[in-house]
């Protein structure tokens, strides 16, 4: 048997295609999850970090300090095992999407607080001399000018956040990676890890080269 057949096989990989495809709809949904769910709480952490009293900033500081420390398969496993302990059980998905969406604000909240102080506190004494309360001028004001500052370092943690859905994996969820693994048990033969690599590749590629051009734009806009 010749490389082609063992690695290659067209064969195997029709007949594992269609696992392979309810694996990639499965870590694409997990990924939007956490990537929405994931950079709206980031939002509200870097907001409590900055501006909430000091006993909440201090919260803030330390959840972010922690959850960047943990690696992520670490965190996923205490989830999915080690809740259950404590009454507390959750799906694979559930469990999964919680670690990554945990994972993704700690890192967006850094990122955004980054960008907010990066505006000039002229914004903030103007919106406050035009009477303009403090959401209100964080959201018509401020974020507004942050995000443009965030957008290019946001957008690689989400493409990071993409290629951890692969360790959902461990918690037995129906991902991309389960199911080439699983086929690949099936059919005894390694072409449906190939094409799941090659699934991530389709996916993911796109998103590396839309980070490098935010990044290149991003730069272009602050040599002007």
């Amino acid at each position: 048997m010749n490389a082609i057949d063992i690695f290659f096989n067209t064969s195997v990989l029709a007949r594992a295609f269609p696992m392979l495809l309810r694996g990639l709809w499965y870590t694409l949904a997990l990924g939007a999850t956490a990537i929405i769910l994931g950079s709206l709480l980031g939002v509200l952490i870097c907001i409590i970090r900055l501006y909430a009293p000091k006993p909440l900033r201090l919260l803030a500081v330390l959840y972010i300090d922690l959850v960047r420390a943990i690696p992520v398969l670490v965190l996923l496993i205490l989830i999915y095992y080690a809740l259950p302990f404590a009454g507390i059980t959750l799906t694979s998905f559930t469990a999964a999407a919680t670690a990554l969406v945990m994972v993704l604000a700690a890192f967006t909240a850094e990122v955004v607080r980054a960008g907010i102080q990066a505006i000039p506190k002229g914004q903030f004494e103007a919106a406050d001399a035009l009477g303009l309360g403090f959401w209100l001028t964080m959201r018509k004001v401020i974020l507004p000018q942050a995000f443009r500052i965030v957008i290019p370092p946001h957008a690689s943690n989400c493409v990071s956040v993409m290629k951890d859905t692969a360790l959902a994996s461990v918690v037995a969820s129906s991902d991309l990676l389960k199911q080439a693994t699983d086929a690949q048990a099936l059919f005894a033969n390694p072409t449906p890890l190939i094409g799941a690599a090659l699934m991530y590749i389709a996916v993911l590629w796109p998103l590396v080269r839309l980070t490098n051009w935010l990044e290149v734009r991003s730069q272009r806009a602050y040599t002007r």
